[in-house]
């Protein structure tokens, strides 16, 4: 019960026994690799080599691909995106501008919310995104052991699920209720250098740890203070499940909510983008009467987690936004 509660609660503050989890729960069971279920997949090289191959796949077809150039805002002209300036000062004009951010940075940062209806404005400020996620790597001199399962290394080719029962994990998320971290964390690891060697020099791995409940705002620290206490944490549950875990640890990296926003952009370390629960779900995503990929201002597309269908690489959202503008070009 508790591996499959698990997927209830996967990016969102809420338990097991919240209301609303079981939609979170039907999301995540309905996601498909290679004719299977409530799988998840691997691309070998990771995410960044999903990404690498995406790259090459656009480029065959004339896309350019500028890095390290953070958007400013959107460039408007008499209620029409034309463009967009970018943080170093150039600017790129364009026929259309999609924005892959999350409804906050889309619709509050980009563009001036005076160009926008009230409606839309106030339900993005109500938009909510409580991050609760973290992660946790370890780079690793072996194969961690089961004790109850000695010698055996054939073991690890799928995730490690550190949620024995419901209760364990409604327990780990009394603490986020408060403002706190959870003490005895559900964990969610794969160790990828059993699936993708090439990962790893002979005989390494690496483990990654998806990590709840850690929620963006803490109620009496920061995650600058608190990041090796996560760590600590996280490897100490480890450790209450693989007796010789810390031993095998070369080297460990925490990635709290916080990291998420800054690096990656995602507004509160939401990993969807924002809450996915029903308030937010479906035709009210990002908010009632916006789901439908065009924004108020004409050129100018959403699309990306915050949007119907939501978060995870599934490539949703961009396949219905970009039907939406080919189909707008199509009329005009």
């Amino acid at each position: 019960k508790g591996l499959f509660s698990s997927s209830s609660i996967i990016g969102s503050k809420v338990g097991p026994r919240s209301q609303g989890s079981g939609l979170v729960l039907l999301f995540h069971k309905m996601g498909e690799v290679d004719g299977a279920f409530g799988d998840w997949g691997f691309h070998k090289g990771g995410n960044g080599g999903f990404t690498q191959v995406l790259a090459r796949s656009a480029r065959s077809f004339g896309a350019e691909i500028t890095l390290n150039a953070g958007v400013s805002n959107v460039i408007t002209k008499n209620g029409e995106a034309i463009g967009v300036a970018l943080e170093n000062g150039d600017e790129i004009y364009a026929d259309i501008v999609v924005s892959a951010l999350d409804p906050r940075r889309t619709f509050l940062q980009l563009v001036e919310p005076r160009e926008l209806p009230t409606d839309l404005v106030d339900g993005i400020r109500n938009y909510k995104f409580q991050g609760v996620s973290a992660k946790v790597n370890f780079a690793l001199d072996d194969l961690p052991e089961y004790p109850a399962l000695p010698g055996r290394k054939d073991i690890y080719r799928g995730f490690l699920n550190i949620g024995p029962s419901i209760d364990y994990i409604e327990r780990a998320f009394d603490e986020a209720k408060y403002g706190d971290f959870s003490r005895r964390p559900y964990i969610d690891a794969c160790i990828q250098s059993t699936l993708d060697p090439d990962m790893t020099p002979p005989g390494k791995h690496v483990m990654s740890c998806f990590v709840q409940y850690c929620p963006y705002k803490l109620k009496d620290s920061t995650w600058d203070i608190e990041r090796d206490n996560l760590g600590d944490t996280v490897q100490k549950t480890m450790e209450s499940f693989f007796p010789n875990f810390s031993d095998l640890i070369l080297h460990r990296e925490v990635v709290t909510p916080l990291d998420i926003e800054r690096t990656v952009g995602l507004s509160e370390g939401n990993i969807f983008a924002g809450e996915f629960l029903a308030p937010q779900m479906y035709f009210f995503r990002p908010a009632p009467g916006w789901n439908q990929y065009r924004t108020p201002i004409k050129g100018y597309y959403q699309c990306g987690s915050g949007t119907h269908p939501g978060g995870c690489v599934i490539g949703g959202p961009g396949k219905l936004a970009s039907q939406q503008i080919l189909g707008d070009l199509k009329r005009e």
